[in-house]
């Protein structure tokens, strides 16, 4: 793979290109430079960077408890790492309308594609624990405007999230999102659907592209990529499956090494081309022209 040098960033510009083209936008979770490096090698046109596992990344559970300044500064992270876009969690905006306008200047400053934007009250919580609290629908349409005015670039992508099914019920949701689309959301997020029935209405409900967000062991059925396509959905996302197999395949290697006293077989042949694959050879081509003087 090609490590793109520092500069400006494509990201939005292709985010765009991928929603006006057709097929399912397929997005693995990422949480640091190694797991979007990851994704993207896998072959898969978007990194998603994950929320919770950002939080969990610094120690924390997904409760709300990082800064704007915390996200984003990981958002740019992922955002420079890789060649094709970041789409990333920006819960609830960190406060009022004000709040959400620097939220969208941080983020797109950082070279990230899109953010999704949610209507929990603040300190937010993961979206498929039980608990959540919302704000109004005006209020939650008011932050989306906010976000979709602040943005420099009009290919900056601006998704949309309800987690209202679970306290206000699936209409006041699909209600929700469907305003959000009205001032300028280019994505609906519905959080959190709980059965079959709901995730096949809401892209015959919702007026515009759908996300659909899948989350082992949480509230929404894990239906295949087919079935995800068949049913119209423009994006889905996997927030915890690097997170869930990096913290299981890591916990198998510490107890066979804390057993047998043997280091693990390793999937690191060579620690030279390891670093290959995170961008050695560009920084080797630059010393090398550097010590030559050219």
């Amino acid at each position: 793979m090609t490590v793109p040098p520092p500069g400006p960033t494509p990201g939005p510009a292709r985010f765009r290109q991928l929603l006006a083209g057709t097929g399912l936008i397929e997005a693995p979770g990422a949480y640091d430079a190694i797991t979007a490096r990851l994704v993207e090698d896998a072959g898969f046109p978007l990194v998603y960077m994950t929320g919770a596992g950002t939080a969990l990344s610094r120690g924390y559970p997904d409760y709300g408890l990082l800064t704007l300044s915390e996200m984003a500064d990981n958002a740019g992270v992922l955002a420079r790492a890789v060649a094709v876009p970041v789409l990333a969690d920006a819960d609830t905006g960190f406060g009022n309308e004000l709040n959400v306008t620097r939220t969208v200047e941080e983020y797109e400053r950082r070279g990230v594609a899109g953010i999704h934007l949610e209507d929990q009250v603040t300190p937010k919580r993961c979206g498929h624990l039980d608990g959540k609290e919302v704000v109004g629908r005006d209020e939650f349409v008011s932050r989306v405007a906010a976000a979709v005015a602040a943005r420099a670039s009009d290919d900056f992508v601006i998704v949309a999230r309800t987690d209202a099914a679970a306290t206000h019920g699936f209409d006041e949701a699909i209600a929700r999102v469907n305003a959000a689309l009205d001032v300028g959301a280019d994505v609906a997020f519905v959080e959190a659907l709980t059965t079959d029935e709901q995730v096949a209405s809401v892209p015959e409900l919702v007026r515009g592209p759908c996300l659909l967000n899948l989350v082992p062991g949480g509230k929404t059925p894990l239906l295949g990529r087919d079935r995800i396509a068949d049913l119209g959905y423009r994006i889905v996302i996997h927030p915890v499956l690097l997170l869930g197999s990096t913290a299981a395949a890591g916990g198998t290697a510490l107890g066979e090494l804390a057993s047998t006293g043997r280091h693990p077989v390793s999937s690191i042949d060579s620690i030279a081309d390891f670093f290959v694959r995170f961008g050695g050879r560009r920084w080797d081509d630059l010393r090398r022209r550097l010590d030559d003087g050219s």
